[in-house]
Order: C-alpha cells, then sequence, then structure tokens
C-alpha cells in the first residue's frame, strides 16, 4: 500500500508522526483492555479508530489525552511521551469524550470562557476565542442559553466548541453523533470532515457509515488489538475474499439457477432483491461475467444487467472483528 509504504520512509528516515503508539498494554487486575496496540497518525489525516463496544477504543484515547497511564508501552503526540509530559500534550490536544461534563445551569458563552481560562488562554484574547469558536461550530445563536436547556445536537457542538479552544493542533473525538437525530448526525459528520482540512483528527466510532464517509484511513480494533488498518477502499478490496456478481435475465428462474451454478468458478447463487435477479458469487480473483453474458445469450434469454457488486465496509468489519487474530498492516 502506498501510505504504508511512505509511512516505513518516514521511520527508516527517523521522521516522526504527529501520533506515534507502540506496543500500548493497559490492564484493569488481570484483564487487557489494550494489547500491544501500535499505530502512526501523520499530519493532516483524519483517522477512524472502528470497532464494537468494549473493544479498547476509549482506552486507547484516555492514554493518548493522558487522562490514564499505560500499564506498558508508549504513545507520543508531537514528539512528547504523554506519561512525561501530559501537560505539554493536553495543550496540544482538543478532546471530546463520550459523555462530555457540561456545567448544565451555565451559558453557552459563560461555559467556554471558563474553558478557554482552564486552557490557559490568555484574558485579553479570551473573549475573541470564545467567538471564534462559536462562529465554528455554528452555535453564536444561542451563546445565551443556559446548558441545560440545549438540544443534544447543540451540545455536542459546544463539546466540540471546547476542544477547539486555544486552536489546538491534533483533535481527538470518540463517538461525536451517539445520541443524535439524522440531521444532527449529517451536520456533526460535515463539520468534523470541515476541520479535518486543517487539522490531524483521530474519530472514534462503532457506527461504519460514519467512519467511511469522514476518514481516510481507518484502524480496526476487536478485543484490545489492532486486527486491520488500511483505507476503507482498500480494506474492501483486499479483504474480501469473495466477490459478487449481480446480473438480471428473463427466463426460467431455475434453469438459470442451474446454468450459472454450473459454471467453473461460481461458488453460490442466490436470487436477488428484484424479480429475475441473481447474485452469483465467485472467488474475487475470477472475472465471469464475459461467461455468464455468453451462456445467457445462447440459452435465448434476455440479458438486463450484469455489474459487480460491491462488498460494504460492513460486511468486511463483521469478517474482521470475528476473526481470531490480528492482522498484519496491509502492503
Amino acid at each position: 500500500m502506498g501510505s504504508h509504504k511512505t509511512r516505513e520512509q518516514d521511520r527508516q528516515e527517523g521522521v516522526s508522526a504527529v501520533i506515534e503508539v507502540e506496543q500500548l498494554t493497559k490492564l484493569y487486575g488481570p484483564l487487557p483492555a489494550l494489547r500491544e496496540v501500535s499505530f502512526r497518525v501523520e499530519q493532516g489525516e483524519i483517522v477512524g479508530f472502528l470497532g464494537p463496544n468494549g473493544a479498547g477504543k476509549t482506552t486507547a484515547l484516555r492514554i493518548l489525552t493522558c487522562f490514564i497511564p499505560p500499564t506498558s508501552g508508549f504513545a507520543r503526540i508531537a514528539g512528547l511521551d504523554c506519561r512525561e509530559h501530559p501537560l505539554e500534550v493536553r495543550a496540544k490536544v482538543g478532546y471530546l469524550p463520550e459523555n462530555i461534563s457540561l456545567y448544565s445551569d451555565m451559558t453557552v458563552r459563560r461555559f467556554l470562557a471558563f474553558a478557554a481560562s482552564a486552557k490557559g488562554v490568555p484574558r485579553s484574547s479570551r473573549s475573541a476565542e470564545v467567538e471564534r469558536v462559536m462562529e465554528r461550530c455554528s452555535i453564536m445563536e444561542v451563546e445565551s442559553r443556559i446548558i441545560g436547556h440545549l438540544s443534544k445536537g447543540y451540545r455536542q457542538r459546544l463539546g466540540i466548541a471546547q476542544a477547539l479552544l486555544n486552536d489546538p493542533p491534533i483533535l481527538i473525538f470518540d463517538e461525536p453523533t451517539i445520541g443524535l437525530d439524522p440531521a444532527q448526525i449529517v451536520e456533526i459528520r460535515s463539520l468534523v470532515k470541515e476541520l479535518g482540512g486543517e487539522r490531524t483528527i483521530i474519530l472514534s466510532s462503532h457506527i461504519l457509515p460514519e467512519v467511511s464517509q469522514i476518514c481516510q484511513r481507518v484502524l480496526v480494533i476487536n478485543r484490545g488489538q489492532i486486527v486491520a488498518t488500511d483505507t476503507p477502499a482498500n480494506l474492501t478490496s483486499q479483504l474480501r475474499r469473495t466477490q459478487q456478481v449481480r446480473i438480471q435475465v428473463e427466463g426460467p428462474s431455475a434453469e438459470i439457477r442451474e446454468e450459472f451454478a454450473a459454471l467453473k468458478g461460481v461458488l453460490r447463487v442466490q436470487p436477488g432483491d428484484e424479480p429475475g435477479t441473481y447474485l452469483v458469487e465467485t472467488d474475487r480473483h475470477e472475472d465471469l461475467r464475459p461467461e455468464l453474458a455468453r451462456r445467457v445469450v445462447a440459452r435465448g434469454w434476455q440479458l438486463r444487467e450484469l455489474r459487480t457488486q460491491e462488498v460494504s465496509l460492513e460486511e468486511i468489519f463483521m469478517e474482521l472483528v470475528t476473526e481470531e487474530g490480528p492482522r498484519e498492516e496491509m502492503k
């Protein structure tokens, strides 16, 4: 994979990634939440941290944001060790936790001013900084509202706004759209994507469309281990073991299925979602579309449609998280 080669060259040339995690392990008593996790995030990347609930995503992010220490291994942000330089690391990271604590009796503006003070924004520029993040997150219209009266969508926008205070170069968002309605989800995804052009972002989620729509690269974590890392497109193309051809034919259904099933290289034939359609499953290295077309024409049937059916990221994800061990990074 091209991006993998670049990261390998960076290692050889001594170039540091913005985020470096090496052999990171976290134990809670005898139970491992993370097991020797390693990954890198380069400047300007939007990387999705994808995994089922309980996979270890939040634990990894809490280590990166210096809320908890690792049991072993290390995590570095902009070259700073998270264990040895927590204050310096926090100054470089804007963090939106899954369950953000907001003071429900404060107004939006007052809360952001308080957060700006806690983050070390100078008093002389504090008001302008609060204005900047409110405008960036489209919450100016609710600046005087009590936080407890805000909708969930506005509270999430406020959470992102506080993460942007002091203009950190790195943003870490843990499940930013959880609990939102469909319209709010679209708004927050759009905002995160816009921010990605300016900063390095790690986005943790168990929602597959979120990761595939926003992120340039995906880290899939399961049972505390990274099981795959690549672009969403490469994951679907390289990890799939079979491919499906969707074909629509006018003719006798039983004969059509029998004809297709007898073709060398066909693994399975299933009825499609519309009358006269069939899903022909083959080995991913076999392209049987020309032969399928020839068989249809030879039998005098009418061919209406013939195309490859793409495998979804959801299918790939389910394959990865039900396997026992981690995969090596794609090459």
